[in-house]
């Protein structure tokens, strides 16, 4: 049995093509012109990079706080004054508060003074009206008495006011008509009509010097 031989050819023809290259390159560097060592010295200038985006602005940085000046101290005098106004401002809005008070009280007097002068006018009112209406039934029972006395005879009239007390006599005479006084008096005995006369005229004067009231004369 017969070994195969080794396969040589593809490693001869890659060596061959390896020395073959190095003798171009060779053959190309000895045809080719010398240039400046400077020249070769020279290392390649990196390639442009492109332009990175701009970068924004930082924020203004915020202002210090503004730092408050301290204080002048105070004098002695200052602090004295101070206290003064201080004791008169207490003093005022004490006497304010005083004076307030004294206000109130006196409102409520008012009030009350008002309320009572209130009552004593109504009371008045009451008073007058009853007075009135005590007025008018004496006068209604007067005017009873003279339709009475002038109804009667003069003659039997004037022997009645012959002994009639003069508190009665005299209302009856100053509200009767004047004739029909006339006629009981002529009727009446002489001394007691010359009597009632004269009381007649006194009463009569004081009543026109009293207030108007409601009493009738005769006529």
């Amino acid at each position: 049995m017969t070994l195969p031989r080794p396969r040589l050819l593809p490693p001869t023809i890659a060596m061959m093509a390896l020395l073959l290259g190095v003798r171009s390159v060779a053959l190309v560097r000895a045809a080719a012109p010398e240039t400046p060592p400077t020249a070769a010295a020279q290392p390649a200038k990196p390639a442009p990079t492109p332009a990175a985006a701009p970068t924004p602005p930082a924020p203004p940085a915020p202002a210090p706080a503004a730092v408050p000046a301290a204080e002048p101290p105070v004098s002695d005098s200052e602090r004295a004054l101070l206290l003064d106004l201080r004791k008169r401002r207490a003093e005022l809005d004490a006497r304010e508060a005083a004076l307030a008070g004294r206000d109130g009280v006196l409102a409520a007097a008012e009030a009350r003074l008002t309320a009572r002068v209130d009552e004593l006018d109504a009371l008045q009112k009451r008073l007058e009206a009853l007075d009135s209406a005590h007025h008018d039934r004496d006068e209604a029972n007067w005017r009873g008495l003279v339709k009475l006395y002038e109804s009667m005879k003069p003659r039997d009239a004037g022997a009645i006011f012959n002994d009639l007390d003069l508190p009665v006599l005299l209302p009856i005479l100053d509200r009767m008509k004047e004739a029909k006084a006339a006629a009981i008096m002529a009727a009446m005995q002489p001394e007691r009509a010359r009597l009632a006369t004269a009381e007649l005229a006194q009463f009569r004067a004081r009543a026109n010097a009293l207030p108007p009231a409601k009493t009738g004369g005769g006529g």
